[in-house]
C-alpha cells in the first residue's frame, strides 16, 4: 500500500501521533438515528490501554461502555442489558481491519428460586404473591438474600473471523461458566454506603482462564460512574459556547466542573483485562480494537408477554452498534451515513473517506465562531477553517496510524482503536491529560485511556493543529501536512471547557469509579 504520508524521524512521528488523533471530539452517546431506540445497546465510550495498577505490566484493557446517560435514580427496572444480544470486543492483530480475536458476552435474566413471594392476607384468607421489585431489603457482600433479580453473563472467544472462527468458552480460574453482573447501585440504604456497594459489586470481578492463553486475565461487568467529561448540552446546543481558553472559562478553570453535563451519570461497563501476548498473535505488538453490538435480525413482540419470554427473536446476527475511536460517528460522519458506520466493519470505512479528507466540523465552528474569536483573540480571519484539502493530516491517523508508534504490521485504511502494547504504561499519577501530545506517548491517540482529555486534543487538530510549528525534542518542527497560513487558528487552545485526567478514575481494574447512587444516605 502506498503511504499516505512522508516517513519521518520516530519523535517527530510521535508528536504527530499526539495530536493528529482521531477526528473525534468526545463520547459517542447517543451518535447514530436508529440506535436511540436501542439504548441497551448503545456503546457510549471504547477504551483500549496498557494497564498501569502496579504490577500489571503484562497486561492490557479493555473498557467498552452501553447503555447511555443513566440517572441513578432510574427504577425500579434499572439498566438491564439485552438478552438477545451479543456484545463483543474484537482485536485485529496483523492491520488488515478483521478482526483475529472477539470476545462475546451474552446476558440472561432470571428471577432466583422462581422470584421472591410474600404471604398476604390472614387466616385462610392468605396467599403467597409475587412482589414488584427487584429487591425487597438490604443487601450487602455477604448477603443478597433480598434479591428478586439476577442478571447473568457467559463469554466466548472467537479465534479467527466472528461468523466463522473456532470459538470456546471463557470460564473462570475456579470453574465457573456463568458470571454475575451486580444490582446497579440503586441508593446507599440498600446498600449502607458507596463503600458498601462497592464491596458488593468487588465480588464479581473474575479471574479467568482463556483458551489458548498460557497466562489468566480479569473480567467485571457492571454499572459504574459514566468516566466521560464533556459539555454536552451546550456543546449541542450550536455550541453554545466559546470553544477557546479565553472563553471557555469565564467562573474560572477551578469552576469547570460544573460544565460536565456527565457528572452524574452512569454507564454499564464491559471490562477485560488480558496478557498482551494472548492478542498481539503474530502482528507487530500493535492491536486495532472496536466493540459492537448485535442482534438477531428479527424480533416479534409476544402478544401474551411474559418475564421469560417477552419476545421473540430469530434470524442473522445483524450489527447495530459500533464504537472504536471517540466520537468518530456523532461529528464526524454526516447524517444519512450514520446508521450504515454503525453496521459496518473497519474494513469497509473507504466508505467513508471524505468525512476525513474533508470535515464538515471546522466549516460549522468558522460559522458560528468566527466573529466572537476574532474579537477574543483580536484578529481579522477570514475564515477560522483549514484550507488544506485533503487532510491529510487527519488521514494519516484516522485511517493508518503511525509508522513507529501505533502503526500496525499491515496498513490497512480503517477506523478503530489501535495500541503499542510495546509502551511502557504511565503511572497514573504522571499521566498527561493530553496524551501524546502532552508529552506521554502512553496515552491517545496511542490506545485511550480514561484520563486522556480527547474533546480538546480532537478541537485543536480539526482547527489545524499539525499546520503549525510543533515542539520536538525542544525544537519548534512543521511536520510538512500543511502550513500555518492554511489554519489560521491551527495554534489556539480549543477547548470545550470541561477538563478530565486520571484522578477521575481509579488506578486499577476496573479503573472506573463506583457508581453514582440512586438515593444518598439520610
Amino acid at each position: 500500500m502506498k503511504k499516505l504520508f512522508s516517513k519521518k524521524p520516530l519523535a517527530t512521528a510521535i508528536v504527530a501521533a499526539g495530536i493528529v488523533s482521531a477526528t473525534a471530539l468526545a463520547s459517542s452517546h447517543r451518535e447514530a438515528p436508529n440506535i436511540t431506540r436501542f439504548p441497551a445497546l448503545d456503546s457510549t465510550d471504547f477504551y483500549l490501554f496498557n494497564s498501569y495498577e502496579p504490577g500489571r505490566e503484562d497486561y492490557v484493557t479493555a473498557i467498552a461502555n452501553y447503555v447511555p446517560l443513566q440517572d441513578a435514580y432510574g427504577g425500579p427496572n434499572y439498566f438491564a442489558m439485552d438478552e438477545s444480544a451479543v456484545y463483543s470486543i474484537h482485536f485485529d492483530s496483523d492491520g488488515d481491519a478483521e478482526e483475529d480475536l472477539t470476545f462475546e458476552f451474552r446476558f440472561d435474566n432470571s428471577l432466583p428460586n422462581g422470584g421472591v413471594k410474600l404471604p398476604v392476607g390472614t387466616d385462610g384468607m392468605q396467599k403467597d404473591v409475587s412482589v414488584p421489585l427487584k429487591f425487597i431489603g438490604a443487601i450487602s457482600a455477604s448477603d443478597q438474600s433480598t434479591l428478586n433479580f439476577n442478571e447473568s453473563f457467559t463469554i466466548n472467544v472467537v479465534n479467527g473471523p466472528q461468523k466463522s472462527g473456532t470459538s470456546a468458552q471463557v470460564m473462570s480460574v475456579s470453574g465457573e461458566q456463568e458470571f454475575t453482573k451486580p444490582l446497579a447501585f440503586v441508593g446507599e440504604k440498600t446498600f449502607g454506603s458507596a463503600q458498601g456497594y462497592q464491596d458488593y459489586a468487588n465480588q464479581y470481578v473474575y479471574e479467568i482462564n482463556i483458551p489458548n492463553c498460557s497466562m489468566p486475565g480479569k473480567v467485571f461487568v457492571g454499572q459504574r460512574k459514566d468516566p466521560f467529561v464533556v459539555n454536552l448540552g451546550e456543546t449541542f446546543d450550536l455550541v453554545n459556547y466559546v470553544p477557546i481558553e479565553a472563553g471557555a472559562f469565564p467562573g474560572g478553570i477551578e469552576q469547570s466542573n460544573a460544565n460536565d453535563d456527565l457528572r452524574n451519570k452512569n454507564v454499564n461497563t464491559i471490562a477485560l483485562e488480558l496478557p498482551k501476548s494472548c492478542i498481539t498473535g503474530d502482528g507487530n505488538g500493535v492491536v486495532g480494537s472496536w466493540t459492537t453490538a448485535q442482534v438477531p435480525q428479527a424480533r416479534l413482540q409476544n402478544p401474551n408477554a411474559t418475564f421469560e419470554k417477552p419476545d421473540v427473536n430469530a434470524g442473522a446476527l445483524v450489527q447495530v452498534s459500533r464504537l472504536g475511536a471517540p466520537l468518530v460517528n456523532e461529528l464526524v460522519i454526516g447524517i444519512d451515513d450514520k446508521d450504515t458506520f454503525s453496521s459496518s466493519a473497519p474494513s469497509e470505512d473507504g466508505q467513508f473517506a471524505d468525512y476525513v479528507t474533508h470535515p464538515t466540523l471546522p466549516v460549522i465552528l468558522d460559522l458560528l465562531f468566527r466573529e466572537p474569536v476574532n474579537t477574543t483573540l483580536g484578529t481579522d480571519f477570514d475564515s477560522l477553517a483549514p484550507s488544506n484539502y485533503p487532510r491529510t493530516d487527519l488521514v494519516a491517523a484516522f485511517l493508518t496510524g503511525v509508522e513507529g508508534v501505533n502503526q500496525q504490521a499491515m496498513v490497512t485504511p480503517s477506523e478503530m482503536l489501535r495500541l503499542n502494547t510495546g509502551i511502557p504504561a504511565t503511572p497514573a499519577q504522571e499521566q498527561a491529560a493530553l496524551g501524546v501530545a502532552g508529552d506521554d506517548l502512553a496515552g491517545f491517540p496511542n490506545g485511550r485511556r480514561p484520563g486522556d482529555d480527547v474533546v480538546d486534543i480532537a478541537l485543536r487538530v480539526v482547527m489545524g493543529a499539525l499546520c503549525h510549528d510543533i515542539p520536538v525534542n525542544g525544537e519548534a518542527t512543521n511536520l510538512g501536512f500543511c502550513s500555518p497560513d492554511d489554519a489560521p487558528v491551527g495554534n489556539v487552545p480549543f477547548t470545550d471547557g470541561a477538563p478530565i485526567d486520571a484522578s477521575y478514575v481509579n488506578d486499577g481494574f476496573p479503573y472506573l469509579k463506583t457508581p453514582t447512587p440512586g438515593s444518598a444516605s439520610e
